[in-house]
């Protein structure tokens, strides 16, 4: 089986994309999803968040919003706003943020090669994110997700798909976040051929963002394979929904970390054993750390909430840094290993409720927030992970501590969608 093939995508008719299309589901909370569908009736958030067609105290796991999703995608076909394309295509796409562009190949990857590791993920992913997007996709029997893809930089690829750019583009959206959404379906079977053979010579591929969207593709493909005997290996779910990259053009933000308390020490006692470990700067002005093995943080000194905040620029002592270890020497690691386990108590921040989590997106306003509000005590920005980390890790076949990349820009749902015939 080839490492990837094109497919039958569905997808909006063009002069109704911009009604469709949809930010992945797993980037915003369920307030701002059910904000982001108001006069939208056919928003793909509907399929992937169906919980937003239900009242706010709707539990998102009930059997009856994927029952919705199901519903609302029939509905979205049977009205004419989906068609499915005639035969096998890839698809050309490019995102425009400011002045960042990133072009990439919407493809339908093995999940023989994942299972391989010729597909390397960086991340453990966790059963019951697995078990949503499980429901997801089955309810659609569809994939309308994307997982997002890096590959090394090779002329038979990426040359092929700036050529392709050349010509004008069947879709063609600038989203409500400025985001401009640009598709080239792919038919000429010279270019298919082409761009299969290029990635052929990939030696992996390497999963930035959709670890979640991934496993659950892979238990689909493994339970249909179990129940057709004579299944051939070339049916769609065999593989899953991916955009592929090259590894240049994307932008890694970090992702910062927000916490509830002081683990019962006061501000002068954290800030003393903080000191045992890091250089403790006072700062002016909040802090980016501009390399790593730095963090900025932010803390409420009095937990009243009343303006007695300020930002610690802390540089922690090279000689903790494991450099050859290339888990270890993480940024997000090293957070975890010298201040929020041994000081705070977060022993598991995949499963603790002390914590949680702010895409670099939302900057460092969106991390002084929750502070500001005394929904939280204290926040630690972070430098952002290399992407030569990522593959030293992936390469290795270990995986990275949780949430330790933000990519942009993010892909949109609803653009091409697998049928898993």
């Amino acid at each position: 089986m080839p490492l990837i093939a094109p497919f039958t995508g569905l997808r909006p008719v063009p002069e109704r994309a911009a009604e469709l299309i949809a930010p992945p589901y797993d980037v915003m909370d369920a307030a701002e999803a059910r904000a982001l569908v108001v006069g939208r009736p056919w928003s793909f958030l509907r399929l992937s968040r169906p919980e937003v067609d239900f009242p706010p105290d709707q539990c998102p796991d009930d059997p009856v919003c994927f029952a919705q999703a199901a519903t609302t995608l029939a509905r979205l076909q049977a009205a004419g706003l989906l068609r499915r394309d005639a035969r096998p295509c890839y698809y050309c796409y490019r995102l425009i943020r400011g002045a960042q562009v990133q072009t990439g190949l919407v493809l339908a990857a093995s999940l023989a090669a994942y299972r391989k590791g010729r597909i390397r993920r960086h991340e453990v992913t966790l059963t019951a994110k697995e078990e949503d997007r499980v429901r997801q996709i089955a309810a659609l029997n569809a994939q309308t997700g994307p997982a997002l893809l890096i590959h090394r930089r090779a002329p038979e690829i990426d040359d092929t798909l700036a050529a392709i750019t050349q010509g004008q583009p069947a879709v063609d959206v600038l989203a409500a976040d400025g985001v401009r959404h640009t598709l080239w379906p792919i038919v000429d079977q010279p270019l298919i051929d082409r761009l299969t053979a290029g990635f052929e010579t990939q030696e992996r591929l390497y999963i930035a963002d959709g670890h979640h969207r991934t496993a659950a593709a892979e238990r689909i493909g493994t339970a249909r394979q179990a129940a057709n005997p004579d299944h051939t290996g070339a049916e769609d779910y065999n593989r899953f929904l991916a955009v592929s990259f090259p590894a240049d053009v994307l932008q890694v933000l970090s992702v910062n970390r927000l916490v509830r308390d002081l683990n019962g020490l006061d501000a002068a006692d954290f800030l003393r054993r903080v000191a045992e470990r890091c250089t403790v700067t006072a700062s002016p002005v909040p802090v980016l750390p501009d390399r790593p093995g730095e963090f900025g943080l932010y803390l409420d000194e009095t937990g009243d909430h009343v303006g007695n905040r300020a930002w610690y620029r802390l540089t922690l002592d090279p000689r903790r840094i494991p450099t050859a270890d290339p888990v270890a020497r993480l940024d997000v690691r090293l957070l975890q290993d010298h201040l929020l386990a041994p000081i705070l108590g977060i022993g598991d921040p995949r499963h603790d409720p002390r914590i949680d989590f702010v895409g670099g997106i939302r900057g460092l306003e969106g991390l002084m927030q929750p502070v500001d509000s005394g929904a939280m005590r204290l926040a630690f920005s972070l430098y952002p992970t290399a992407l030569s980390d990522l593959f030293a890790v992936a390469d290795l076949g270990e995986t990275m501590p949780p949430k330790c990349t933000w990519f942009e820009t993010k892909l949109a749902d609803g653009m091409v969608s697998l049928v898993l015939d």
